[in-house]
């Protein structure tokens, strides 16, 4: 539902500033930051002047950030009295302020928690955002100081050998717990186990914080420092859930061939799991458990060998998808220590890599959170560990013959399994690191285009000594067959990419198009700026829904940052208080993009250990929406200097276009599993009773990300008094057009893609021209919607439409 209502209760604070300065502050937010002092006095750790800890115990050392970088924050560790392995302290007691945790709700994966004292803090929190409760969130960014918003970034690190975490306890203290994964790794003193940062601007605060930690760590390099895979502008098919291990190329040609039939098809295919020369150990005898595989070999297994030539291996398929259908990338799955079961010891090809059988010791904050561990089959039954020094010869072996037969690049699963598994071997962060660089190493000498996306990989032990991988998995799987799962999924990786974002650019998983939940699913992968596929069966596809996604060359329209929920959205619980909705913002160059969510009646059970449903008060959730939800709404009116931060804003499932002054809120009412996506383009105002804002193709979920450049020409020759009479402002519901001989203004634009093209515009235009001829258009007079049709995408050899329309 879509309601537009200018008297809506909201108030704007008493702004020092005129109201066109507004979002010119926000443009300058990094300049803006006020960088509050961080301390620890009076066993207090004080920020800006407000309390956040008390009770800071004696032996926890601070030491201060500035050799990290301009960013004013500190370092903190602690004393113990023995060495050991495994340590724990009070970081003193957490009352009263709001937080958003990340933890590991599995030992691959993270979730979200929301509370406001420590002991709402989750065993295996690897990020941690606090909220004071001092002002508004409605406050202009360049408000009174004394009255804004502070916030106060929480990163656990690695140190030397030991990684860190954090955790409450029922006292509501704040708890740092430090271990090396291997008994004889021990320490009793820390200096710089966790860096504490705060700021006014949340999502600058938690990159300041991320970036002083690169330059001490010097071990990894943040999202926009490394080259993004070319997969993240096409639409792809992934394997897994179409076919699962039983894939074979006959069945990837088959996928391809479906989906390219309906018009959207796939420029890039992961064959996952079912491809790799796996055996599993011989039963003992009585033995009922099923057995983990282990990799027998570097090459593919028969399913994947062409019978009139054996030799052509994975070649073959990879040969099919590129020249019978068109694909620019083909990537394989392979886990992280070769498969699930690692590489078979004595296996006759694998000798060389020396693999010794070791068995999963699983940190007691993630047993405690996923209690299956306690008898997985992968503890019990052991993996094989190519041995640390010999790895970089088995990733390029591998890697390298996979480049020889076209492959471009590949999908690393099953990361955090090498945190369980440094006993004897120097401990879980110095085996993740042997294995992460020579990962990076292979992935950068055999595939050009960065070729690789980390999978199951949510410990900080490999986000912080990632140099190379630039995509990442951002959530636990989709699952289609669990209906539990799907509001889940979507807040999670909104959530978990504020953190992860900062490393890679998040992926959000493949969904299936023809399902209950894929249009919910469908819209969120088109607003989260990392790469969109899906894992349909082959010839079940909602082909209606993917064109809202795919252009028919299979390119998408991408967002450009990591999509994450809104300022006001970082601290309230969308999966469980029953009364908040999800709030998820991307910017395109001359756009923002705005997703709402009901991710109500199901979350993870801190009771129970897994997910599980819970009742949710009432059937809808009504809340709002602002232009300036969009978080850099100002860097969208590049175009527009002189901007006044009103916005026009085009509502994609009920095709209504309001526009919404500066700060006034836009209701939206939506039931569990629904959703609304918002096209927010600042306006320009070329005279009075003449303003433009291009929204892009409104067919498209993400509409905005079609326009690649505007430039507006305003016109000096006409004169305003003509055009005066009978405009009071955007408000008005009767639209005029330009009588004058002379153009009012002119806005040029370059457009990617063909559908039905949109824009707001005060006043009906003179004409629209699309690669220099004259196109009909419509106009709608109460809402200033302007429409016309991009028939096709543009000619051979031009890379966007020409789009003018003159005011």
């Amino acid at each position: 539902i879509c309601r537009f209502n200018s008297n809506h209760p909201l108030r704007v604070v008493a702004f020092k500033e005129k109201r066109r300065n507004l979002y010119k502050e926000e443009d300058e937010v990094k300049e803006m930051t006020i960088k509050p002092a961080v301390r620890i006095a009076d066993r207090k750790l004080i920020v800006k002047d407000r309390t956040i800890l008390t009770g800071v115990p004696d032996n926890v050392i601070s030491t201060s950030g500035s050799d990290s970088g301009p960013v004013e924050g500190f370092f903190v560790g602690a004393a113990f009295g023995d060495d050991n392995s495994n340590h724990v302290v009070s970081l003193g007691t957490l009352r009263d302020v709001r937080f958003l945790a990340c933890f590991r709700f599995k030992l691959w994966w993270m979730a979200q928690k929301m509370g406001d004292s420590g002991r709402d803090i989750p065993l295996e929190t690897q990020f941690l955002l606090l909220e004071t409760k001092d002002g508004s969130h409605l406050e202009p960014e360049g408000g009174d100081e004394e009255n804004q918003i502070v916030y106060t970034v929480f990163l656990p690190l690695i140190e030397g050998s030991f990684r860190a975490c954090l955790q409450g306890n029922e006292r509501d203290e704040l708890e740092l717990c430090l271990e090396s994964g291997d008994s004889e790794t021990k320490a009793s003193s820390f200096t710089k186990s966790l860096f504490i940062h705060a700021g006014t601007d949340p999502f600058s605060t938690i990159s300041d914080a991320i970036k002083a930690v690169k330059l001490h760590l010097k071990t990894f390099r943040q999202r926009h420092e490394k080259k993004l895979p070319g997969i993240a502008d096409y639409f792809g098919w992934c394997t897994w859930d179409a076919f699962y291990q039983e894939v074979t190329q006959e069945g990837v040609e088959t996928g391809l061939e479906s989906l390219a039939a309906g018009g959207t098809p796939p420029r890039f295919v992961i064959i996952d799991d079912g491809w790799q020369s796996v055996e599993v150990d011989p039963r003992e005898e009585n033995e009922k458990e099923e057995q983990v595989p282990r990799l027998t070999g570097i090459k593919e297994n028969s399913k994947f060998q062409n019978k009139d030539d054996p030799t052509m291996g994975i070649k073959n398929i990879v040969n099919i998808a590129k020249q019978k259908h068109g694909l620019k990338y083909v990537y394989v799955w392979h886990a992280i220590t070769g498969y699930w079961g690692g590489v078979r010891p004595g296996a006759k090809e694998m000798e060389e890599y020396e693999s010794v059988m070791k068995y999963p010791d699983v940190s007691k904050g993630v047993v405690d959170n996923e209690p299956v561990w306690r008898n997985d089959r992968m503890k019990v039954q052991g993996l094989g560990l190519v041995n640390p020094k010999n790895v970089y010869r088995f990733y390029n072996e591998l890697h390298s013959y996979l480049a020889s037969a076209g492959i471009d690049g590949v999908k690393v699963d099953v990361q955090c399994i090498l945190e369980t598994l440094g006993a004897g071997l120097g401990g879980r962060v110095e085996l993740t690191r042997q294995y992460h660089q020579a990962l990076d190493a292979s992935v950068a000498r055999n595939f050009p285009d960065n070729g690789c996306i980390a999978c199951m990989s949510h410990n900080t032990d490999a986000l912080y000594c990632s140099k190379q991988t630039a995509i990442v998995r951002a959530s636990d799987d989709f699952y289609p067959r669990d209906p539990m799962s799907h509001t889940i999924h979507i807040a999670a990786v909104a959530y978990n990419s504020v953190f992860l974002g900062e490393f890679m650019q998040p992926d959000w998983d493949m969904f299936h198009s023809q399902h209950p939940a894929g249009e919910y699913h469908a819209s969120a992968r088109a607003i989260s700026g990392g790469p969109i596929y899906v894992s349909d069966a082959p010839g079940k596809h909602n082909f209606e829904l993917l064109k809202k996604l795919v252009l028919p060359d299979g390119s998408v329209l991408r967002a450009l940052l990591p999509g994450r929920p809104t300022r006001d959205s970082l601290f309230s619980d969308p999966s469980r208080d029953g009364v908040s909705l999800l709030k998820i913002w991307n910017m395109n160059k001359y756009t923002g993009v705005l997703g709402v969510y009901n991710c109500q009646g199901a979350a993870w059970s801190s009771l129970e250990r897994k997910n599980t449903f819970h009742q949710t008060k009432s059937e809808a959730i009504s809340g709002y929406v602002r232009g300036r939800d969009v978080h850099l709404i100002s860097e969208a009116a590049v175009a527009n200097p002189n901007w006044d931060g009103n916005c026009a804003i085009y509502c994609f499932r009920s095709d209504e276009l309001v526009v919404l002054p500066y700060n006034t809120a836009l209701p939206v009412s939506l039931k569990v599993l629904e959703h609304e996506i918002y096209t927010i383009t600042p306006i320009k105002t070329f005279a009075p009773g003449f303003s433009f804002a291009p929204l892009g193709l409104i067919n498209m979920f993400n509409a905005g990300g079609a326009i690649e450049e505007l430039e507006y020409e305003a016109k000096s020759g006409v004169r305003l008094s003509e055009l005066e009479s009978g405009f009071e402002g955007e408000g008005n519901v009767e639209k005029e057009e330009n009588q004058s001989s002379e153009l009012v203004g002119k806005v040029y634009m370059e457009v990617k893609g063909c559908g039905k093209f949109g824009a707001y515009s005060s006043a009906k235009p003179k004409r629209c021209v699309l690669d220099s001829s004259v196109v009909d258009f419509s106009y709608d007079s109460s809402s200033g919607l302007v429409t016309f049709i991009l028939d096709e995408l543009p000619e051979e050899g031009q890379k966007y439409h020409i789009v003018e329309v003159e005011l």
